[in-house]
């Protein structure tokens, strides 16, 4: 169609063959089916002798958490990380979050592990912070009286 004509005409004319294609019928719907994917129905069941089985998805159930589970350590793994020993502190708080996961999966033996090793390295950690404490607090004072006493 050309602009410049389109314009010029009037706002109710149109071509003729615009019209037509314009005010074409749209095809009906579909019919609906009873049996759309042609399953044999329950008197076609007992003529043929097929059997019909419903299948169901599998649903995957999480197993129950554990009704007493394993200390995690977690808030004791973030202390010793951020105030005594950044790594071992690191490495307990990853074994206490694995016990959480176990805790939640039910599995006690791997929970009850996690749980130990978590407990050791804090406590590693914390009596590395301690030593490494109580070292920078002798160190610092034999400095001081060493630069006193011999000048």
């Amino acid at each position: 169609m050309d602009l410049s004509q389109s314009f010029n005409q009037p706002q109710g004319a149109y071509k003729s063959s615009e019209k037509s294609v314009m005010l074409q019928p749209v095809a009906p719907p579909p019919v609906c089916q009873d049996n759309p994917a042609s399953f044999p129905s329950s008197s076609a069941q007992a003529s043929s002798g097929q059997t019909v089985v419903a299948v169901q998805p599998a649903v995957f159930v999480p197993a129950a958490p554990l009704a007493n589970p394993m200390p995690e350590y977690t808030c004791y793994s973030i202390f010793t990380m951020l105030c005594c020993c950044f790594h071992l502190g690191t490495a307990a708080l990853v074994y206490s979050v694995s016990t959480r996961i176990a805790n939640y999966s039910g599995q006690r033996e791997l929970a009850e592990r996690n749980s130990k090793t978590a407990r050791t390295l804090n406590h590693v950690a914390v009596a590395i912070g301690i030593s490494f404490i109580a070292f920078i607090i002798i160190y610092s004072f034999v400095t001081v009286n060493n630069t006193y006493r011999y000048p």
